[in-house]
This record gives C-alpha cells, sequence and structure tokens, in this order.
C-alpha cells in the first residue's frame, strides 16, 4: 500500500472519528445541567453536582481531541499532513496510524521530552465546557476574533 493510499484512509478514519466525538460532545454538553435548587435534598444536590463535573471534564477531553482530530484534517487538505513541523520529515505511516493528530516525528517528541522544549505549544488545553460553548456557539464577529497572517 502506498503513502498515499494510507493517508487517504487516515483521513476516513479521522472523519468518522470527528463525527463521533461531536456526536458525543453534543451528548455530554446536554447531560451537564445546574442543579435545580430547592428540589431534592443535600446528597441530591451533591450527586447532581458530580455528575455535572463529571460530564464537563469528558466534554472538555473530548473537545481537545476534536481539535487534534480537526487540525489533522486542515493539514491533509492543505497537503502539509504526515511531515514533522520541526525537522520536516515524513512522520512514519505506522506513527500516524497510531497517532493520526501527531504533528512530530518520534525523534523530535524525544527530544522535546528531554530538554521541556515545545512540550506546551502541543500540550493539553484545559478549557471548560463553558469556554467550548462559547468559542462554538453562533455569536457576532469582532476585530479581535480575526487572525489575519501579516506577511
Amino acid at each position: 500500500m502506498s503513502r498515499k493510499d494510507a493517508l487517504l484512509r487516515i483521513h476516513k478514519s479521522l472523519v468518522e472519528k470527528r463525527d463521533e466525538l461531536r456526536r458525543q460532545l453534543a451528548n455530554e454538553l446536554d447531560l451537564a445541567h445546574p442543579a435545580d435548587a430547592g428540589t431534592g435534598d443535600l446528597f441530591d444536590a451533591a450527586m447532581d453536582g458530580t455528575q455535572n463535573e463529571m460530564h464537563s471534564q469528558l466534554a472538555a477531553f473530548e473537545s481537545r481531541e476534536l481539535q487534534q482530530i480537526e487540525r489533522a484534517i486542515k493539514l491533509i487538505r492543505k497537503g502539509r499532513y504526515g511531515s514533522c513541523e520541526i525537522c520536516g520529515a515524513a512522520i512514519p505511516v505506522a506513527r500516524l496510524k497510531a497517532l493520526p493528530y501527531t504533528t512530530v516525528c518520534i525523534e523530535c517528541r524525544q527530544k522535546q521530552e528531554t530538554t521541556g522544549a515545545g512540550i506546551g505549544e502541543d500540550s493539553e488545553n484545559w478549557e471548560t465546557v463553558f469556554e467550548y460553548e462559547g468559542a462554538h456557539s453562533d455569536r457576532e464577529l469582532t476585530m479581535r476574533d480575526i487572525d489575519i497572517e501579516v506577511e
């Protein structure tokens, strides 16, 4: 199988995973609802709070994974998928199959981990469900929302 065929299969699996994560995230957001004040006892309120926190954390995890998958899909469309962002070498297909949204080769990732350089750029973004909803809601754009590269 050629590299191009493998990348097309990875793209298909990424799109499927993206769609599934979108469904799961919508479900988690629906389940994370504010506790009803005045109904039930303190135990019920505590359980509601615990469940809401669990749904919130699951949604945050799923949104981070979704962002990584969407980034990988964009790189595929731009023709830059599968190349290490640090050294420019081709990332082996086996690594892409195991971690399809990776942006660096194993050697560069190992260097990052041993030196600590660049870890913050690719580390988890611990956003809350409310930040996710705010970023993905239909709201009016402002000048600060538009990111333009100046060359």
